[in-house]
């Protein structure tokens, strides 16, 4: 089973897709992951990710189509992925068909998540994490212990990242409609998007997942 998961920042697509792929027991593949184990290996795609990134570049279409080429087919994979941050345009779409297509295992469903941008925003500025080692919390759904310090690092206080300030989630939202919408409607038109709320309680957004998803199970 070979899933997509789509939505914009803080609708809890890492979350979700991390309790599918746990219970399914397929790879759970997103590009944050995929660059920093690539990077970390030093593999030529990775090298070559990592100077884009250095002069603060985005990694192009070629590059990140190679790393999830790579990535999906490690033994992990095997069984089913859920994909989360990729694609992000109609091309990359078109790429991971041509790729899967070519394996003879077509992509099975993608699944959209979604939420008010207002819900969004105060998920997202609830977000902070620790400066040592990077553990997010959130205020809202998952604090630490005390709600200012880092459980792992008691002395540490947490901070808010400078991208999950209310304004800059509202931009970054922005850019996501401007960039991946058309990619739920060339999914849509295809008959291949399920639509998932994104709000209430974690538990049942996961119900829905699973119904989605189910639609087109194995």
């Amino acid at each position: 089973m070979q899933v997509v998961l789509l939505g914009p920042p803080g609708v809890g697509k890492g979350t979700q897709g991390r309790r599918l792929a746990s219970d399914r027991g397929w790879a759970l593949i997103s590009t944050g992951d995929i660059l920093r184990d690539a990077i970390a290996k030093g593999s030529p795609l990775g090298m070559e990710a990592r100077k884009l990134m250095d002069q603060g570049m985005l990694v192009p279409d070629p590059v990140m189509i190679g790393l999830v080429r790579e990535r999906t087919l490690e033994p992990d994979a095997r069984e089913g992925f859920v994909l989360d941050g990729f694609p992000r345009t109609v091309p990359q779409a078109d790429a991971l068909d041509a790729i899967l297509q070519d394996r003879g295992r077509p992509l099975d469903v993608v699944v959209a998540l979604t939420a008010p941008d207002g819900e969004l925003v105060r998920r997202l500025s609830a977000r902070w994490e620790c400066p040592v080692c990077r553990r997010v919390y959130n205020a809202l759904s998952a604090p630490s212990r005390d709600g200012r310090h880092c459980d792992d690092h008691p002395e540490t206080e947490l901070r808010q990242r400078v991208d999950d300030t209310a304004e800059t989630v509202r931009r970054r939202l922005e850019v996501y409609r401007e960039q991946t919408a058309p990619l739920a409607d060339h999914y849509r038109t295809q008959g291949r998007l399920r639509e998932v709320n994104g709000t209430g309680p974690q538990d049942h957004v996961y119900g829905a997942l699973m119904a989605a998803v189910g639609t087109n199970g194995h």
